[in-house]
């Protein structure tokens, strides 16, 4: 039975900037909430018992992290429980398929070697382990068998951008899979008005990650964003009803953090259409309170991005 979505939060800025004054009980309160919807969710999946967890989301929804916290949930619980990248099953590079302007279609969910990843998982389900293969960035080759996946009785966690497309799904025994989408369900208000919906805070957890690990401008992830977007619409969005489970990967503190983050990103906001886009959010945190970085825990899930 598909789930039902949880209605977004709209959430008045006067709040978040109260709470945000009690600093450290605040952000507790809000990892804690967090990580109780994690270990709800790994309590479903153990009571369901089905062993393949496909876990997808947008872009900067915190998919990966989640994965991974999801796996160390089910491990408290002792049960045996893995992660793999559906990027790890990417074709190589001369198989791609390809743009109409003949760049290569990365986000098409046939660029993934759906053969091999059935071979793989359902030879995990039958025997408990598996080779899995790696993909190696660098020369955009699959590397075969590179990775030994054991569960026993356990579970392995699938997460990537097209976990839950039909095309995937049903080459997988549906008694044995449990699909999670996970996405941020809280917005932010001022004066009665909106004025920071999840795709705007989804863009700056990019922008704020790509700058950090890629070394990008905040102009060069404002330019890719649209395409993005456009990306998710076809490719993650549209599967939503197939999900089983609705994860929130929101954090109420986290615009206050953010702005601690985002003072560095003034001098970015020039005249480019790119730049003004910037000073518009930039001047979105005018009224919002901050917390400095510093405050973050160590092993939040926001640290893949701010950390």
């Amino acid at each position: 039975m598909p789930a039902i979505w949880i209605p977004k939060r709209l959430v008045d800025l006067n709040l978040i900037n109260t709470a945000g004054l009690s600093k450290q009980s605040f952000i507790r309160h809000c990892e804690f909430e967090y990580e109780s919807r994690v270990y709800a969710a790994a309590k479903e999946i153990i009571e369901e018992n089905r062993h393949i967890i496909m876990l997808t989301g947008p872009s900067a929804s915190g998919k990966t992290t989640t994965a991974h916290k999801l796996k160390d949930k089910l491990i408290n619980m002792g049960k045996k429980a893995r992660v793999v990248s559906l990027d790890n099953f990417f074709k190589n590079k001369n198989d791609y398929p390809r743009l109409e302007n003949g760049e290569k279609d990365y986000e098409n969910v046939t660029a993934i070697e759906l053969p091999l990843l059935e071979k793989c998982l359902k030879e995990l389900l039958e025997k408990g382990v598996a080779m899995f293969p790696e993909f190696d960035f660098t020369t955009e080759t699959r590397i075969e068998d590179a990775i030994e996946i054991e569960i026993d009785d356990g579970f392995i966690i699938v997460e990537g951008i097209h976990a839950l497309n039909p095309l995937l799904l049903d080459l997988l025994p549906k008694d044995e899979t449990f699909a999670i989408y996970a996405g941020l369900r809280e917005e932010y208000s001022f004066r009665g008005q909106r004025i920071l919906p999840t795709r705007d805070i989804r863009l700056l957890r990019r922008m704020i990650r790509d700058h950090k690990y890629r070394g990008h401008s905040p102009q060069k992830t404002i330019s890719m964003w649209r395409s993005v977007c456009e990306g998710e619409d076809r490719y993650i969005k549209i599967f939503k009803p197939n999900a089983d489970l609705l994860l929130d990967t929101s954090f109420s503190y986290e615009i206050l953090v953010m702005h601690s983050v985002l003072r560095d990103f003034e001098e970015f906001a020039d005249d480019t259409p790119e730049g003004k886009k910037l000073k518009e959010l930039l001047e979105v945190f005018e009224n919002i309170g901050y917390l400095p970085l510093g405050n973050l825990p160590q092993n939040s899930m926001l640290g893949e991005f701010f950390l």
